[in-house]
């Protein structure tokens, strides 16, 4: 039996949609949001009609009947912390999305949307491992400041969705592996996998680990302190040093690996060395995050767009394949983890989660 399923991932200005067989995709369209129409809007729930007419045109153009549809699925928000899994959309859940339980984003009306969608074919909704997963273990919190707690925010989706590909892909389960996940986009996480938990996280969100395309990572704390007193900015201006024009964005002025590779080949040297400053940190926090397991390291996964960075790859091996030999997946591909995340529950692969 085949199953049928609509997968929604909703950006701040655009919406990406899919519709999937299975785990095959019939079609998918990324429709895109003018600041304009955007504008119009006090709030980010307050978009939730707009989007769910222009979701509903497409498919309306595509000649695709949403009754054939089995199950929605929606990109999870900014919910309170929750271990990761496939969750179905309850009115608790749905509610902390309206409201925007740690912050508002654009994420947040992935499951607004798939839950309405679904309730008027009369078929489940769900969302699947949201950026806020949090699996750590107590010791994994501490930082050496009481008021600021280490969290959980990362890329769960993509970690989690390449995790169980290679469980697959071997004959085992995730539950039973030891991985290391890198993954490197615009930001960078890398979590220590344990029996199917991420029980440790560097989080480059705000604060953690390496330096990335757009943000800092980990920087000087009391340098940063300072700076923060000088006078000279505001906390906004501060913030977006950290989170946005930090990492290759403040040294090179970009956050495109393929220009920092173009720099590197036409013989930068700058680039070279801030590139190969990138591979030294990440791969500290390779190293890091194996001792979390305690060396039993059965795979390190590396994925994400720069993923595609052969020279990167490269050096990461060369420091860390003596901790585990490496699997490399490229790129991200949302729209099918979050399918894949429903489907595991139609099939009964898994059991849906309770909010």
């Amino acid at each position: 039996m085949s199953y049928f399923s609509l997968i929604i991932n909703p950006g701040s200005t655009s919406t990406k949609i899919g519709v999937f067989e299975d785990e095959t995709l019939l079609f998918e369209e990324t429709l895109r949001h003018s600041t304009e129409e955007i504008a119009q809007y006090a709030t980010i729930v307050d978009q939730k009609d707009f989007r769910k007419n222009i979701i509903l045109n497409l498919l309306k153009e595509k000649n695709f009947d949403i009754n054939k549809l089995d199950v929605c699925v929606g990109r999870g928000g900014m919910l309170k912390p929750i271990p990761g899994g496939t969750y179905a959309v309850t009115d608790e859940l749905l509610n902390d999305l309206k409201i925007g339980k740690q912050g508002q984003h654009a994420s947040n009306l992935g499951g607004i949307l798939a839950r309405e969608i679904a309730d008027s074919i009369g078929k489940p909704s769900y969302i699947v491992d949201p950026v806020v997963v949090d699996e750590l273990l107590p010791t994994s919190r501490y930082s050496g400041v009481p008021e600021l707690p280490r969290t959980s925010v990362f890329h769960a989706l993509n970690q989690k969705a390449v995790a169980k590909r290679y469980a697959k892909e071997i004959g085992k389960k995730y539950e039973d592996l030891n991985l290391v996940v890198v993954h490197m986009g615009g930001g960078v996480s890398v979590g220590p996998h344990k029996n199917g938990k991420v029980v440790d996280i560097f989080n480059a969100l705000d604060g953690d680990g390496a330096f990335s395309p757009e943000r800092a990572g980990s920087v000087p704390v009391g340098a940063l302190v300072k700076m923060c007193f000088s006078g000279q900015y505001t906390e906004k201006e501060v913030y977006k040093k950290l989170v946005g024009n930090g990492g290759f964005n403040a040294y090179l002025g970009t956050n495109d690996m393929r220009d920092v590779e173009k720099m590197v080949n036409e013989g930068n040297e700058k680039a070279a060395e801030i590139r190969e400053a990138f591979i030294q940190q990440m791969a500290k926090n390779i190293g890091a995050m194996a001792t979390v397991l305690e060396g039993k390291v059965d795979q390190i996964i590396v994925t994400g767009g720069i993923a595609y960075d052969k020279a990167v790859v490269a050096g990461l091996k060369a420091r860390c394949e003596w901790i585990a030999p490496f699997t490399v997946y490229p790129g991200e591909d949302e729209l099918l983890a979050l399918a894949q995340g429903g489907l595991r529950v139609l099939t009964g692969e898994e059991k849906a989660k309770e909010y």
